[in-house]
């Protein structure tokens, strides 16, 4: 079930692994964060913002703002 509104990674759960091309030649190191992150188990630290925004040309404060929503 997923919460309302969701945490930033369950929202991005089928986008996030495939757009950054992480499979194999990915680091366990990353592969564990993203994981993490993508589970639900980890918030949107501002350093998680800003690799995300590079990843999806995006700015940290739309993740800073999921993982607002999702605090409150």
């Amino acid at each position: 079930m997923m919460h309302n509104p969701p945490h930033p990674g369950e929202s991005h759960t089928r986008s996030l692994p495939g757009t950054l091309g992480l499979g194999r030649k990915g680091s366990r190191h990353i592969r564990k964060t993203l994981s993490e992150l993508l589970n639900g188990h980890a918030g949107v630290s501002p350093e998680m913002a800003i690799r995300l925004s590079i990843a999806f040309n995006t700015t940290p404060e739309i993740w800073f703002k999921h993982q607002m929503q999702y605090d409150l």
